[in-house]
């Protein structure tokens, strides 16, 4: 905007109105980019919860027998080597579970730096119409 006294109300308004368009445009551009960018890491996060149930049930069909058998060699009674090696498993899964759907909360999601830039433009623009 200029500062030419000779300007009418109209064209003031008019000039306003095309930089909060644009400003507007601006936001909702960095909106989208930041909301695919969150995207893109919930799609690795959901890899990482698929690729924890492949590895879980590939340690349970694999190393669940050998486990078993060695423990039954040990000594201790094969129902209860058979527990033992299904619990340590069992939390394995749990921990890589917790780990992926930890990285897909919605806040993780949500378009931070949008929101914030919103804020700062809308209080940019109030301080502007309260000085006048």
């Amino acid at each position: 905007m200029t500062n030419d006294p000779n300007k009418s109300a109209g064209s003031l308004l008019s000039d306003a109105l095309a930089h909060v368009s644009s400003l507007v445009r601006s936001e909702v551009d960095l909106a989208r980019a930041e909301v695919n960018e969150n995207l893109k890491s919930a799609g690795v996060a959901i890899g990482m919860i698929v690729g924890a149930v492949v590895v879980a049930l590939t340690a349970l069909n694999i190393l669940s027998a050998a486990l078993v058998a060695a423990l039954t060699e040990a000594g201790i009674p094969g129902g209860w080597s058979a527990l033992i090696v299904g619990v340590v498993f069992a939390v394995i899964a749990y921990v890589m579970l917790q780990k992926g759907t930890n990285d897909l909360k919605l806040s993780s999601l949500a378009p931070t730096r949008t929101a914030r830039n919103v804020k700062r433009d809308a209080q940019a623009v109030k301080e502007v119409y309260d000085d006048k």
